[in-house]
C-alpha cells in the first residue's frame, strides 16, 4: 500500500491480501485453524510467528488481518487488533494495561457500558478510578497523579456530544507517564486526528459507522505495534475476544463506502441541527458543528468534520420525548448509531437507564433528551419527518 494514498483510497485498497486466485473482492478465510507441512514447520511457527503467518483464528486470521491493516492505515496508527464487539475493545484496552493498585482518570460522560467497566469491574480488581468533567482541564490536572496509569475518554461524549480537548488532556497525561485511551466512535475514522493529537490507543465500535448497515457486532483497538502485539494481543488471544473472519469481511466491505457515507450523513446532520435550532418544542439542540456549541472551537481544531449524531432536548420531558419518537415515520427507534438508516434513541430509558436519576442529571441526560443518528435518507424528507413529529410533542 502506498504511503501517500488519501483516506478514500486506503478505505478501498488498504490491507488487501490476494490468494493465488487473484480475486477482486477480499477472500473470506472461514477457518479456525491452519495446517503445516511438517511437525517441524508447526514447531517453528509457534516459536517464531512470521509477519503473514497464522496459527489459530483466535490469534489472527488473513481476513481479519486485512481489516486490521486497513483500519490502522486510515487511523494513522502502526497496528490494530479487531475484536468481537466495541465493548470487547474498550474492556481489552483497559484490562490489558491495568493491574491492582493502578489509578485511572476518566471523563464522567460516557456510554453506559463504558461506565459499568470503570465504575463496577475495574474497582473489583483493585484499580482506583477518578471521574472528572471531561471539558474541564483543571479537573483533569487535579485528578492526574504520578501513579496514574491511564486516562480514558470519549472524544465526543455519548449522548450529550461534549467535545474533550484531546491535545491538552494528552499532554497532561503524558507528563505523568499515563497512557491515553480514547473511544473515538462519534468522530469516526473519517474525521479522526486522535493519534496525531496525542492518543496512544484509539478504540472503535465497528458496529457503528464502519459496518454502517446494522449487520454485525465488531470492535477494534488501534495503537503502536508494540502495544497491539506485545500488550493487547496476549490478553485478547487468551481471553477470546477476537473478531470472526466473516465479520471482518463485512467490515472490509463497509469501509469501502465509509468516507462517502459519513460525509453525506454529517452534511445532513449539520443541516438538520441548523434547521431545528430554536424550534419552539426544543429546549436545546446539541451538535458540535453549531457555532453556539460550547466546544465548537475545539471540535473545529481536532476534527475534520462534526459527525453524524445530534441531540435534541424536548420541552415537556419524557412524555414529550415519547410522543415525538412515536410520531416519527422515517426515523427508526433503536439504540444503535452510525447506520445508513436514521435512528433515534431515548438514552434515559435505554442506553443510560441503569444510572441513577441524579447521575443522569449531572451528565445532562434529562428525560426530554433524544439522540438522533442521521442516516442516508434525503435530508428534506428527514427534516419534514422531524418537524411533524415535533408537532406531536
Amino acid at each position: 500500500m502506498a504511503d501517500d494514498w488519501n483516506t478514500r483510497t486506503k478505505l478501498v485498497h488498504g490491507g488487501i491480501r490476494r490468494s493465488q486466485y487473484g480475486e477482486v473482492s477480499e477472500a473470506i478465510f472461514l477457518t479456525q485453524g491452519f495446517v503445516y507441512d511438517s511437525a517441524q514447520a508447526a514447531a517453528d511457527r509457534f516459536e517464531n510467528l512470521g509477519e503473514d503467518e497464522f496459527i489459530y483464528a483466535r490469534y489472527g486470521n488473513p481476513t481479519v488481518r486485512m481489516f486490521e491493516d486497513r483500519l490502522a492505515s486510515v487511523e494513522g496508527t502502526e497496528d490494530c487488533f479487531a475484536t468481537a464487539s466495541g465493548m470487547a475493545a474498550v474492556n481489552a484496552a483497559l484490562m490489558a494495561v491495568l493491574t491492582a493498585g493502578d489509578h485511572v482518570v476518566s471523563s464522567r460522560a460516557l456510554f453506559g457500558s463504558c461506565l459499568y467497566i470503570l465504575e463496577e469491574i475495574l474497582p473489583r480488581f483493585g484499580v482506583e478510578v477518578s471521574f472528572v468533567d471531561g471539558t474541564d482541564l483543571e479537573q483533569w490536572r487535579a485528578a492526574i497523579r504520578p501513579d496514574t496509569r491511564a486516562v480514558f475518554m470519549e472524544t465526543v461524549s455519548n449522548p450529550t456530544l461534549e467535545v474533550i480537548d484531546l491535545r491538552a488532556v494528552a499532554a497532561l497525561a503524558h507528563d505523568a507517564g499515563a497512557l491515553v485511551i480514547v473511544d473515538n466512535v462519534f468522530v469516526t475514522p473519517v474525521y479522526s486526528r486522535a493519534a496525531a493529537l496525542g492518543a496512544d490507543v484509539v478504540v472503535y465500535s465497528t458496529t457503528k459507522h464502519i459496518d454502517g448497515q446494522g449487520r454485525a457486532l465488531g470492535g477494534a483497538v488501534c495503537g503502536t505495534r508494540a502495544f497491539v502485539r506485545k500488550v493487547l494481543e496476549p490478553f485478547l488471544k487468551h481471553t477470546g475476544g477476537a473478531m470472526s473472519p466473516f465479520t471482518a469481511w463485512i467490515m472490509l466491505k463497509g469501509m469501502e463506502t465509509l468516507d462517502l457515507r459519513v460525509r453525506a450523513q454529517s452534511a445532513s446532520a449539520q443541516t438538520l441541527a441548523e434547521a431545528l435550532r430554536g424550534h419552539a418544542r426544543l429546549a436545546h439542540v446539541a451538535y458540535p458543528g453549531l457555532p453556539r456549541h460550547p466546544q465548537h472551537a475545539i471540535a473545529r481544531a481536532q476534527m475534520t468534520g462534526f459527525g453524524t449524531v445530534l441531540a435534541l432536548d424536548l420541552k415537556g420531558g419524557r412524555e414529550a420525548a415519547f410522543r415525538f419518537l412515536d410520531a416519527l415515520r422515517i426515523v427508526t427507534i433503536s439504540n444503535n448509531l452510525g447506520d445508513a438508516k436514521s435512528i433515534v434513541t431515548h438514552p434515559a430509558t435505554t442506553t443510560h437507564q441503569r444510572l441513577s436519576e441524579e447521575t443522569r442529571a449531572a451528565l445532562g441526560i434529562g428525560p426530554g433528551l433524544v439522540r438522533l443518528s442521521v442516516g442516508l435518507e434525503d435530508t428534506d424528507d428527514l427534516l419534514r419527518d422531524l418537524r411533524q413529529a415535533l408537532d406531536h410533542a
